[in-house]
Parts: C-alpha cells; structure tokens; sequence
C-alpha cells in the first residue's frame, strides 16, 4: 500500500505523544513492505528553536516531506494541515491517514479526491485548557467533520468510543497506542546537571499544560516532608506563562529540567522513585506507557483513559484532589516496599498488553479489509 500520514508535527522529532506514535506506526508498516509518506510542519520545535532538528529526506524508511506552515498559535495546525491535505489529495496514495482532531478538519479534501481515509482521535482536543473559545470550536468542527467524512475512526480508549457514540452514534475502532521495551540507563546526565541519583526523586514527564495537573501536584508535594525532589521534565505548548506561574508557586526541592529527549529522558525514566500523571484530560498517555516499560511504580489520577491502562497495576487517586493526592505521595514515600511490588510488575505487564505489533496488526487490519 501507499499510505500518506499528516497531522503530527515534525518526525523524527519528540514534541508530543503524537510523533511518536506516527514514527512508530510509520516505520513498522515500512518493514512490512509498505510505502509511507509523512507530512512534516515548517517551523521551530514547539519548545522552542533550540530543540530543532535536520531536515530529514527520509527516515527509518518513511519518506518525509515539509509542507509551509504559518509558524504561529492556532494557525500552525490550520495551515499546515491544509497543504498536506492537498499534496495527500494529488498523490498516489491507498490510504490517508490523519491524526488529531484539529488537522481532521481537512479530511474532506482528500475525501473529495476519491482517497480512503482514516483519523485517529488521539484525545478530545477541544477540550484541552490552552486553546481559546474559537481554536475549540475550530477542533470540535474538525471532529465532526471527521464523523461525515472519515471512512473510519480509531480511538485510543473505551472511554472516548463511547463518546462518539453516544455524540454523533458513530462506530469508531479502538486501537491503542503501543510501546517498546526499552533500555534502562544509570544515572549519569542527570547526576551531573541536577545531583539526581536513582531512587532521589519523583518524576512528571509531559506537556506543561494545565489539564495535566501540575498545579495541584505542587500543591500537594508543598506539604510533604521528604529529602527527594519533584522533577517535572517537559516543555511549554504555547503555554509559557502556565509554566512560568508554576515555577512562582514551587518550593525549592521541585526541579524544572524543561523539555529533554534521547539519554537524559531515558535516565530520568530509569531511575525514578516514583512516576505521577495527575491529569484531569488525556487521550491515551505515552508518557505513562514509558514509564511503566521502565518498571516504575506509577501514581495516576482516576480518570477513565489512566485507568484504564494501568488497570490494578499502579497506585490511583481522585482526580483533581490535591489532598488525596498529598496523601497517596505520603502513603508511598514512607513504604519503598509498596513502590517495590508496583515496580515488579508495571513493566511485563505493559509491554505485553501494548505491543506495537499487535497494533500495527490491527491498524493493517483497519487500512486493507475495512475501507
């Protein structure tokens, strides 16, 4: 098959969990002997220039192309999306596949040129803090676009299924979000730049947006009478005053590390005491896949789409509760025994259950017999 994928940012490059989904996806289904074409944004890393990576040609396979992108909030998706549908639309391609609510609201086109096409809905986008009352009802439009014109749906969660179901009575398919085994690292960087050693510290790996609920994990950890740091690692999303409010609020054993990727992310990984993701919206978290692929004990909020990937294997508490979660951090701090058991069995239990090939598998399934 030829099949062109558009609506991430920049592959290979980590800016968020879409990107490594569509790098994942995309070079796997280049092993199984299919051609891939990947439509990158112009522009600067969403964290900032710094982070910008080589124009690549083509990578593990996957044939790249840049389409021109107007580089600024709520019009780099629009504008970006826009071209690449249109190249998507003139190609030779089987199979368009889009990923994201917002860049779905192009779907029509290549609809329109007598393309199969797939969306996946890796979250409700719609509803996220960051975007104003205009960018939400751009993105809740590029869902129901995605409803009347998308040949199928995939969904990331139960949860969100049975949203568009009972929304728009849309069958959609589910299709989780995978991850590989990964290679664990001593503590080396991060020693070096911060004084972290394994077990010193609890980790938050993520956007610094506020539905990922770091206000209220600063909160919590405020009160907490503990030697280990609070290390948040991730990078702003147009949301640099978010972050800049969270660094006020922080007491002085929180550590900003900011956006961080490659051997330093793998360290943070490896040598955490604890991992937390307290957010109140997701779509199906890849940071809290990694996490447990590294056999941490995780502490989630009890929202549907953690719950239901951690199972009974991580530690939960209510959702936007920063007390409750004051008390889970405690519970868990003072019982290294506890964060032990979790530990043992966070990582086989992952890997088995989100396996990238039983995804790509399923995702082939979804291309060749259903469109």
């Amino acid at each position: 098959m030829k099949i062109a994928m558009f609506g991430h940012k920049r592959i290979p490059s980590r800016e968020g969990g879409i990107e490594v989904v569509v790098e994942e996806l995309a070079s796997r289904m280049v092993d199984l002997g299919h051609e891939v074409t990947c439509f990158n944004r112009k522009g600067h890393h969403v964290s900032g220039k710094e982070f910008d990576i080589e124009a690549y040609d083509t990578y593990r396979g996957i044939k790249l192309e840049s389409v021109c992108t107007i580089d600024k909030k709520g019009l780099a998706a629009i504008s970006s999306s826009f071209l690449a549908a249109c190249k998507a639309a003139r190609g030779n391609y089987d199979i368009v596949h889009i990923h994201a609510e917002g860049p779905a609201a192009m779907c029509w086109i290549p609809k329109l040129a007598g393309k199969k096409v797939i969306v996946t809905i890796h979250g409700l986008d719609w509803a996220r803090a960051k975007w104003g009352a205009l960018s939400s009802k751009y993105i809740k439009w590029g869902e129901k676009l995605a409803v009347k014109h998308a040949d199928e749906i995939i969904v990331l969660s139960k949860n969100t299924q049975e949203y568009f179901k009972k929304e728009y009575g849309r069958k959609t398919e589910l299709i989780p979000n995978g991850i590989s085994r990964p290679e664990k690292r001593e503590a080396a960087e991060i020693k070096k730049q911060w004084g972290l050693t394994k077990g010193s510290y609890v980790l938050f790996v993520g956007r610094i947006v506020p539905e990922k609920g770091l206000t209220y994990l600063i909160e919590a950890w405020k009160d907490i009478k503990t030697d280990k740091k609070l290390v948040i690692t991730g990078g702003s999303s147009d949301t640099q005053n978010y972050m800049n409010e969270l660094k006020k609020i922080s007491p002085p054993n929180v550590i900003f590390t900011g956006f961080q990727q490659g051997r330093v992310l793998e360290e943070l990984y490896s040598n955490a005491y604890i991992y937390t993701l307290p957010s109140d919206l997701e779509g199906m978290p890849i940071s809290l896949l990694e996490a447990m692929s590294y056999g941490n004990c995780c502490i989630v909020s009890d929202i549907p789409e953690c719950l239901e990937v951690v199972e009974d294997k991580a530690v939960v508490f209510e959702k936007s509760n920063a007390n409750d979660l004051k008390r889970t951090l405690e519970e868990l701090l003072d019982c290294p025994d506890t964060v032990q058991k979790y530990c043992d069995r966070s990582a086989e239990f992952v890997l088995e259950k989100y396996a990238w090939s039983d995804v790509v598998d399923k995702m082939m399934s979804i291309y060749g017999l259903r469109c």
